[in-house]
């Protein structure tokens, strides 16, 4: 058995807090005397002197805030947990699970997670990212709440969203930027063309292409001048402004749209109020952009 509670160290913490017993048992709804019995029992199981008065208020003595430094994390741990149960009693949801295709956007994605944090500090959010070719089995696997490329093969509720941006870009060093404007196919054939996965949106009928996996893969392959191609704009807007990606002068095409939808597991209907808060946060226009670390 332990010496201690966590009650009685919670009391201390108000103590503390509070400056005085009595605002201490104010605070608590307790009596005077209880706050008083109980940390007078928990410095005498413990052998060591957690308090001392300082005119009318009470303040830690050097062990006293030492131990109550190492209890708190204990406390809050602890209030969580019950946080955690009442949620559980209210039948709220505790877990969402999201999938988000990985061309979406991120400073508005976190941003967006970020707000529904603050909102509902109960309930994870469990993010998986995908490329836009995924197969449709895995896609049925069916979480939550998805943002997709793709619409069809989809068993849910959704609606178009926004479309994502791709732009052909070069590093500002690619042989490709001596060749006269504007360029034309013939004249991007000889270099590579780097595709994010299976992309059918930049393939072209001949000529050599590199495929990679994931978007970061692709842009670290068109800085490495291993090729160009078409990358998300947003993405790859902090090169852009240092000019070490630039947009190639093609005649036509430089700009591509990808659109995305909004999807719901078409069971969840009705919504309950976390899915629905998230599904809003996703349809709002985006504000200022969150500040950069």
């Amino acid at each position: 058995m332990h010496k201690t509670t966590l009650e009685q160290w919670s009391l201390l913490e108000h103590v503390v807090e509070a400056g005085s017993f009595a605002k201490a048992a104010e605070l608590t709804n307790r009596s005077q005397s209880s706050v008083s019995y109980n940390l007078a029992l928990l410095q005498e199981r413990l052998g060591v002197a957690l308090l001392v008065a300082e005119g009318r208020r009470a303040v830690l003595t050097p062990a006293g805030e030492l131990l109550l430094n190492q209890v708190k994390p204990l406390l809050k741990a602890f209030a969580y947990v019950e946080t955690r149960a009442a949620t559980l009693k209210s039948g709220m949801r505790t877990r969402i699970d999201l999938m988000v295709d990985s061309i979406f956007p991120r400073r508005r994605l976190f941003a967006i997670l970020r707000e529904f944090q603050q909102r509902y500090p109960q309930t994870q959010v469990r993010l998986t990212e995908v490329l836009e070719n995924t197969r449709a089995d895995a896609l049925n696997n069916e979480a939550d709440v998805m943002v997709l490329t793709r619409r069809q093969d989809i068993t849910g509720l959704g609606e178009w969203l926004m479309n994502v941006d791709f732009v052909a870009v070069a590093h500002r060093d690619h042989p490709l930027f001596s060749l006269p404007a504007p360029l034309n196919e013939e004249m991007l054939r000889p270099w590579p063309l780097v595709q994010i996965a299976d992309s059918q949106q930049a393939a072209r009928a001949a000529g050599e292409s590199w495929t990679f996996s994931t978007i970061d893969a692709a842009i670290e392959a068109v800085m490495y001048q291993v090729g160009y191609g078409w990358l998300p704009e947003e993405r790859i807007q902090p090169q852009l402004e240092q000019g070490v990606l630039k947009m190639l002068p093609l005649g036509h095409g430089t700009r591509r749209a990808t659109p995305l939808h909004l999807i719901v597991k078409r069971s969840l209907a009705p919504l309950d109020e976390q899915v629905d808060t998230l599904l809003r946060l996703f349809s709002q226009e985006p504000s200022s952009p969150p500040a950069t670390l």
